[in-house]
This record gives structure tokens, sequence and C-alpha cells, in this order.
């Protein structure tokens, strides 16, 4: 499967920005999809994460209550709306793909992954 990440941009602090991810290929409903993101100088980290049917969701502490994950297997389409953006949620958000139906907050269960988009929260 192929993955493209769209949606990313410079948005102000408090303000809220969604980004998208599009699934190329069919048997996009037998992935688990996952949303990372790599600050500048930082090691990647997991953001968020949905299962195949979209019924459970999984928050990294720091944005649960302000993200929210979503997605639509008819559209092939996974998507991240963020709210209430910080300055330290700026990075590069990246979609990734897995067969894995447990461990979804570790990259390392991934197997495909986007290129990336950069979101950028200004102070």
């Amino acid at each position: 499967v192929q993955l493209q990440a769209s949606g990313g941009g410079l948005v102000q602090a408090g303000g809220s920005l969604s980004v998208s991810c599009a699934a190329s290929g069919r048997a996009f409903s037998t992935y688990a999809m996952g949303w990372f993101r790599q600050a500048p100088g930082k090691d990647r980290e997991f953001v968020a994460a949905i299962d195949r049917s979209g019924g459970a969701v999984y928050y990294a502490d720091s944005v649960r209550g302000r993200f929210t994950i979503s997605r639509d297997n008819a559209k092939n389409t996974v998507y991240l709306q963020m709210n209430s953006l910080k300055p330290e949620d700026t990075a590069v958000y990246y979609c990734a793909a897995t067969k894995a139906t447990y461990g979804l907050r570790l990259d390392r269960e991934y197997d495909y992954w986007g290129q990336g988009t950069l979101v950028t929260v200004s102070s």
C-alpha cells in the first residue's frame, strides 16, 4: 500500500488543522493506521492510531483530548483533526499502515509509511 499525507501548514497556537492520508491499492480496511510525528532534533513519536474498523482509537498522552483520529474505509483515507494546537506540536507528521492488531503505539509494528507533512504552530 502507498500512503500520501497532506494538509499540513502553518497555524497559530490555539488554532486547528486537519491532516489526511490517502492510501492507494485495495484492502485499506485490513490495515490499522497510525500517525507519528518527528520534531526537529527529536526522535519520531507516536501520536494516534486507529484499528481496522475504526472502532478502537489510541492517543499519546500529549495529544489526548485535543486530537482526533478517524478513518473512512470507503475513501481509503485516515484523518487527524488537531485542535488547540501548541508550538510543541510542530513536527513532520507521518501516517503509517500495519497489519498488526496490537502494539499500535510502536513504530516498529508499521510496514508502510507516507512521506510526511509539515505542521508548524507559531506562538
